[in-house]
């Protein structure tokens, strides 16, 4: 069996939109929408680049159904550059692209091999020895376990599951075609290209199960870098794995400490130094989305709490100041305490008491749901639906004792700030 090596991608999600950054402007903006794309493109230049023999996209190609024909387009001009350069891709269908959501679909180049939804099946690549084994999701919730019927290895070649599964389960993530890890281990294929969860991880070694990640984070819970693994075969086994990235867009939780911050000007220049060391350290070249934590017990905190406004506009300077498609701050949250010894106004402590009174008076509760909720039925989508905020989830849910109690600490702030 000639040496060899294959890219193993999965979770491209082409056209999906990027989250929480939606106040981007200029050629920042234009990065940010086409952000999936040019992630795509940079997996194939270096498929391409690296000379590999074939390219495997385990699932979730495509995000959901196309708005249009121009997603199916795109990808047919990317594979068409694959196949001028004499490279062959297969894929498999998962749980965003089931053959089931994609109501419109071109003719595919002919180095494409789109695997069955209907069984698991075998292609050889027969100049190789290698033997590729997988099977698409029909239906989204496929919650049946396709591993359990792959077939058994082919004698002699070079062994290869591709699976889009979440295994025996991850947290965050649905159950879809689960599985155990000893399964997979004991069907006796000698590399798993599994796709589905997000975090690039390496589950096992003996043999090689993977995932490869998704290409292109596309909010805060995907941070850090993003892109493919690149896979060494020699002598009918993995002689390397090397993760190589594609991201365009890299996403960055910054952990600001001001407990040494006696005012709001300390913590504007703290954001700033954090921002500038964060791209140094971690941009590699890439716009750095930032989503900034302020924390640590600080005397300035009913100021910074009265401030929110202000210091995310500043930190949004700063990330400016560093240069264009350099740094975007998509949100500011604000995690601090005021120190243990401070001796509350007795006028606040009172106030405080009456907002806790507040969450036990059924009337002013039935009041906050008259006019929280149609103001939060008219929000966009986008905006209504959104995880990221406890307020807003707070009323959605009409849930107003908690958004009283996540309210409390931002009243009290601008009250203290009123009386300075």
């Amino acid at each position: 069996m000639p040496a060899f090596r294959f890219v193993h991608a999965a979770d491209i999600h082409l056209d999906s939109p990027l989250k929480g950054l939606a106040g981007q402007e200029g050629s920042a903006a234009k990065l940010v929408h086409s952000a999936t794309r040019k992630a795509f493109e940079g997996l194939i230049t270096r498929t391409i680049d690296e000379q590999a023999a074939f390219l495997i996209i385990a699932g979730d190609l495509y995000d959901g159904d196309w708005r249009d024909y121009h997603t199916g387009l795109y990808f047919v001009n990317q594979m068409g550059r694959l196949r001028e350069a004499g490279i062959p891709a297969y894929l498999i269908y998962g749980n965003h692209d089931a053959e089931s959501k994609i109501t419109r679909s071109l003719t595919l180049p002919d180095n494409v091999s789109v695997f069955s939804t209907r069984k698991a099946e075998t292609l050889r690549i027969s100049e190789l020895d290698v033997a590729l084994h997988g099977q698409g999701f029909r239906e989204r919730d496929t919650t049946d376990n396709l591993a359990s019927r792959y077939p058994s290895p082919v004698a002699g070649a070079f062994n290869i599951g591709i699976l889009h599964t979440g295994l025996s389960g991850a947290e965050g993530h649905a159950l879809y075609a689960p599985c155990s890890l000893d399964e997979l281990r004991n069907r006796g294929y000698d590399y798993w290209a599994l796709g589905h969860i997000h975090q690039p991880e390496v589950v096992s070694r003996d043999p090689h199960v993977v995932y490869s990640g998704n290409v292109q984070g596309r909010h805060i819970r995907e941070a850090g870098p993003r892109g493919a693994m690149l896979v060494s075969v020699e002598d009918n086994a993995v002689s390397d794995l090397e993760p190589f990235h594609v991201d365009v867009v890299r996403w960055a939780l910054v952990d600001v400490g001001i407990a040494g911050c006696a005012s709001v000007d300390d913590v504007h220049d703290s954001v700033r130094a954090a921002i500038e060391t964060v791209v140094r350290d971690e941009a590699d070249g890439r716009l750095l989305a930032c989503r900034i934590v302020l924390s640590g017990s600080t005397a300035a905190h009913d100021a910074v709490l009265g401030s929110h406004e202000h210091i995310l506009a500043e930190a949004r300077a700063a990330a400016a100041g560093v240069g264009e498609e350099v740094a975007w701050v998509e949100k500011l949250k604000i995690e601090t305490t005021p120190p243990s010894d401070t001796v509350p106004d007795p006028a606040l402590a009172e106030t405080l008491g009456d907002l806790s009174l507040a969450q036990q008076d059924e009337g002013l509760l039935d009041e906050l749901k008259r006019q929280l909720g149609p103001f939060v039925s008219r929000l966009p989508p986008e905006v209504r639906d959104s995880s990221e905020s406890e307020l807003l989830q707070a009323a959605k849910g009409h849930d107003f004792r908690k958004l009283i109690e996540l309210a409390r600490p931002y009243a009290m702030a601008k009250l203290a700030g009123r009386q300075d």
